[in-house]
């Protein structure tokens, strides 16, 4: 799989494992700008973080006004100069990143897991499981993620189901299947 698609892979992993647990959903505007002022050194100010990520001073305002009301950045008057607000770091924001890092890490963990990278665990019969064993219609199974959350699908006819995700490993005894063919991915 090429370079560019395992970063995707990876990205999509860590995107799904947030949205899956319960948390605010930000914005790709947001998370960029909460993490500039977690990543890089202080101070921060609106027009400082407007240049650095190349956006309007509006816009940085309304992504700082939701990252202020969700607890994970606060704004203070400069006392040098009085005119620059100044946006500062919460405990709650750490956590809140901290969080996020370690499903990026197990996106990173899992991608690397993966016998063809890029290949849903979904896709293949789990270590041993013959595919007459997978659900038919109106059956559901029901195991975990690695993250602990359930992941949804559906059956042969198109039912929600919980689909069984496993060690998504070749064992010996699974048949193996040929991996997908690589998306294209187009580049501007």
């Amino acid at each position: 799989m090429s370079r560019n698609l395992e970063a995707l892979q990876l990205w999509r992993g860590a995107l799904v494992a947030s949205v899956r647990k319960a948390g605010p959903d930000l914005s790709a505007r947001q998370l960029a700008l909460l993490l500039t002022v977690y990543l890089t050194p202080p101070p921060h100010t609106v027009r400082g973080l407007a240049a650095t990520l190349n956006i309007s001073k509006p816009s940085v305002t309304r992504a700082l006004d939701r990252l202020g009301r969700l607890g994970y950045v606060k704004r203070k008057r400069d006392q040098d100069d009085r005119r620059n607000v100044l946006v500062q770091r919460t405990v709650k924001g750490s956590v809140f990143l901290t969080e996020f890092g370690q499903l990026v890490a197990a996106a990173g963990q899992a991608a690397s897991e993966t016998p063809a990278a890029g290949q849903a665990a979904s896709e293949t019969p789990a270590a041993g499981q013959a595919a007459s064993e997978t659900p038919a219609a109106g059956q559901a199974a029901s195991e975990t993620t690695a993250a602990g959350q359930a992941a949804p699908a559906t059956t042969a006819a198109g039912q929600a189901a919980a689909v069984e995700i496993t060690d998504p490993a070749p064992s010996a005894a699974a048949p193996s299947a040929a991996p997908p063919p690589e998306p294209a991915i187009l580049t501007a």
